[in-house]
């Protein structure tokens, strides 16, 4: 099962790093490349416990859905989402915060099982983990943006 681990250090308070990573607005402007939408469950505003979204995007010039559930959450300190329905055989993405002086340390944990058993183990190592590594990596250097400019914050989170 391959797992990426990214940290990122941000210069904002905790809760707003937390709320960013859990808004659907947010990751709209994020995966902007994929042409991602929600479609279903939730679909815009923050994510709470339990609750679900369904994500449409195209990936590999295929369209495809992703449901997810926010599994477990602790605010401001860590949340997970799961898939519950999609490509991946299995996938979690838990997301931890950690403020240290005028920072906060974000911790991504994504880890997933690809489907196709040999071909997937041949896809992670060809391409795939370093495509979802890479799509993590935009989406925390987005947050990071938003986070750090008062003005690009309200306009995705008024306070």
């Amino acid at each position: 099962m391959p797992v990426i681990k990214i940290d990122t250090y941000i210069k904002a308070d905790i809760k707003i790093v937390f709320d960013l990573s859990r808004s659907i607005d947010l990751h709209l402007v994020s995966a902007a490349q994929t042409n991602e939408k929600a479609i279903a469950g939730k679909t815009s505003g923050l994510m709470e416990l339990g609750e679900t979204v369904t994500w449409q995007a195209k990936h590999f010039g295929v369209t495809q859905k992703l449901t997810v559930i926010i599994a477990d959450l602790q605010s401001p300190d860590y949340f997970a989402d799961e898939m519950i329905k999609g490509v991946f055989k299995t996938m979690r993405h838990e997301h931890f915060f950690k403020t240290i002086g005028k920072q906060v340390k974000m911790t991504d944990v994504f880890a997933y099982t690809s489907p196709l058993g040999i071909l997937g183990k041949l896809a992670d190592a060809l391409f795939l983990k370093n495509y979802m590594s890479s799509f993590l990596k935009k989406r925390n250097e987005i947050i990071k943006e938003i986070a750090e400019d008062l003005e690009k914050y309200k306009k995705i989170l008024p306070l």
